[in-house]
């Protein structure tokens, strides 16, 4: 589904599509999709699990 708007509107500003991460034995990510558009916040958060400082 693209939920991308109008420039008139709130515009896309960042958009990532079907993202996937992995790490030895870990599938961390497997499509993950974001838009982020103006005036809005995000945040991504995790554990650490290798023992860094956040």
């Amino acid at each position: 589904m693209d939920t991308t708007t109008s420039r008139t509107d709130n515009p896309v500003l960042l958009q990532m599509k079907n993202i996937t991460k992995q790490f030895p034995g870990v599938k961390a990510l497997d499509g993950v999709s974001l838009d982020v558009k103006k005036g809005t916040v995000h945040a991504l958060m995790g554990k650490t699990v290798r023992g860094n400082p956040p």
